[in-house]
Parts: C-alpha cells; sequence; structure tokens
C-alpha cells in the first residue's frame, strides 16, 4: 500500500500552522516524514492529523486535543 506524502507547504496550509511549527513537529516524532533522493521533505499525510496524546491514534475531527488551553 502506498502512503500519500505531501509537502511541507501543503501541511502548513491544511493544518493551519507556521512552517517552523511543521519542523518542530518533525524533529520530535510527532509526524512521519520521508526524505526524496534530492533532499526534499515529504510528509506522511496520515500522521499529519494522528493525535500524539492518544498514542497513535487518529484525533477526533482531524483537530489536535488542546485540553482546553485557551479558555478565559
Amino acid at each position: 500500500m502506498d502512503r500519500k506524502t505531501i509537502s511541507i507547504m501543503k501541511a502548513c496550509d491544511l493544518v493551519g500552522v507556521s512552517r517552523r511549527t511543521i519542523y518542530n513537529w518533525l524533529s520530535s516524532g510527532k509526524i512521519e516524514y520521508i526524505r526524496t533522493a534530492g533532499g526534499s521533505v515529504r510528509i506522511f499525510a496520515d500522521t499529519l492529523w494522528r493525535d500524539p496524546q492518544r498514542n497513535g491514534r487518529p484525533a477526533a475531527d482531524g483537530q489536535w486535543h488542546t485540553e482546553e488551553r485557551n479558555q478565559l
């Protein structure tokens, strides 16, 4: 089975975060990636939606759980 990969900029657009955040997620292992022969980074789309707090299970509605952060 081939896994779909996306560019870093596409991942930023889909999730609504900066490139720096994507790079932080890559270095911390929150999302999986592969380097192409030319050295570009491609992100596995199925790991982009994984909830790191739930041991790799998908996040509900494709969003990260924030555990009531930013509440007034």
